[in-house]
């Protein structure tokens, strides 16, 4: 099940502008799967998956030029995510100090997508830019 969260495709398909708003829709198709199919939700499975969300797109409004995509698939015990961006380069985990020494702010959301996600795929676009498709499990 596919959850088309932003209207059909098309040049005015709205896309989340604010991770809060991904979130919404992660919920939203999350809620709608479990009600369908008579399950429980796993609020600590929802809450990964939320954090997961938001970080993705947090990192492609920051780094990315702005989220270009966004899809929401929850299909057995796992919702998928694909988050796509105008950017071509890949995320990288900082080291937490400078060369200086210094800490650095900021690093951890790609740790956090990759630690909370049982597969995390990046994907060229062919007009360029990427896309991140993380799943995590609901069980």
């Amino acid at each position: 099940m596919i959850e088309s969260v932003f209207g059909p495709l098309g040049a005015d398909r709205a896309r989340p502008c604010k991770p809060a708003e991904a979130r919404r829709a992660v919920e939203r198709a999350v809620a709608e799967r479990c009600r369908a199919t008579h399950t429980p939700c796993d609020a600590d499975a929802l809450s990964d998956a939320l954090l997961v969300v938001s970080e993705l797109t947090t990192n492609a409004i920051l780094h990315g030029g702005g989220v270009t995509d966004f899809q929401v698939d929850v299909d057995g015990p796992g919702v998928r995510v694909s988050v796509s961006d105008r950017s071509d380069e890949l995320p990288v985990t900082a080291p937490p100090t400078d060369p200086h020494g210094r800490l650095r702010h900021g690093g951890h959301g790609w740790p956090i997508v990759c630690r909370l996600s049982r597969d995390v795929r990046v994907s060229d676009l062919p007009a360029g830019g990427k896309c991140i498709t993380a799943v995590v499990s609901l069980a």
